[in-house]
């Protein structure tokens, strides 16, 4: 197995305790795969992401669980064996790219100092070849010119493709896109989508896909991990997660979706009531039981167990859903 997240706890200090934004979430990610996350905002995603880098704030800290890289823990890492971990093995493309560049860079410089950081015996022709060959490879027209320009030069798009040049300047097994197409209008989304399955079959690429946008992975991933309230709701096969959803809050982000093509009037859009949970405190139950309308008093007492039954979802009532329940009219 490529990387291992196992049983993964993380919490913040705040001024009003601490605020328990990830509650033991365990996942695996196999060599070439795409593994989809999705979920509301505040569900744990960006920061069960970041987790694995150990990039968390200064406040935040893994109270529990285990990060593995092929079998060793990243936890353990020494600062050197987590710098030569962070790039070289697992990397991340960071939302909102225009405010991930120092506006006071160019973009070659950026470029040219992600190289250094791991190779810093690299010549100065080779650092500019290297970082062409990257700008090439990503797709940014006038390659060579564009190393000149500075982050306010650049498109939206543009910048997300430098982003993912950046990622994967030091040849990682891992890419993490956290929420890529953020900001992106769909036109500009899709040619993202296409770059980074490019990428994946040229360099045998696994990537963790983190999105709330459940129409978009549906298309590119191979497995869907479904979180909210900081716990994983239901894993498995994307086919499995997408045709046959066990838990109800996967089905309502299915039947949240518009189908291509249909009228206002023809397809009722369905929402689901109520509010996301306070991580700070957290629900002594499932996460969703307030706006799950089967929900049982044993729902609201503890945290179900995930259980085998297609896919790997976690609540207690899954066979007794019926097949109406969020149903797309």
């Amino acid at each position: 197995m490529l990387l291992e997240i196992d049983n993964l706890m993380v919490e913040f200090a705040t001024g009003q305790g601490p605020l328990h934004a990830v509650r033991g979430v365990s996942f695996e990610v196999r060599e070439g795969e795409v593994l989809g996350v999705v979920g509301e905002s505040g569900s744990g995603k960006s920061v069960t992401a970041h987790s694995i880098l150990r990039l968390l704030p200064g406040n935040g800290a893994i109270t529990g669980g285990d990060v593995r890289y092929q079998g060793s823990s990243v936890l353990a890492y020494s600062p050197n064996v987590l710098r030569a971990f962070r790039g070289p093995k697992v990397s991340i493309i960071f939302q909102e790219p225009g405010r991930s560049f120092d506006p006071i860079y160019t973009v070659g410089r950026a470029i040219e100092e992600t190289l250094r950081a791991h190779n810093p015996e690299m010549a100065e022709d080779e650092v500019r070849e290297r970082s062409v060959k990257l700008l090439r490879e990503t797709h940014v027209p006038y390659a060579e010119q564009r190393l000149h320009n500075y982050p306010h030069q650049f498109s939206g798009g543009l910048l997300q493709r430098i982003m993912i040049a950046l990622a994967l300047a030091s040849d990682p097994d891992v890419l993490i896109a956290d929420e890529p197409t953020t900001a992106l209008d769909v036109t500009i989304q899709a040619q993202i989508i296409d770059l980074l399955l490019e990428l994946k079959d040229k360099r045998n690429l696994a990537i963790i896909f983190i999105t709330h946008n459940l129409a978009l992975i549906s298309e590119i991933a191979d497995r869907i991990l479904v979180m909210y309230g900081g716990l994983v709701m239901e894993y498995g096969s994307a086919r499995d997660v997408l045709d046959r959803p066990r838990h109800p809050y996967t089905r309502a982000l299915l039947a949240s979706l518009l189908s291509l093509g249909t009228h206002y009037t023809e397809q009722h859009l369905q929402t689901v009531h109520g509010g996301t949970p306070d991580p700070r405190r957290p629900e002594p139950g499932c996460p969703f039981a307030p706006r799950c309308p089967l929900a049982k008093m044993q729902c609201r007492e503890a945290v179900p167990p995930l259980v085998e039954d297609g896919t790997r979802h976690r609540c207690i009532i899954s066979g007794e859903k019926p097949e109406g329940l969020y149903a797309r009219d």
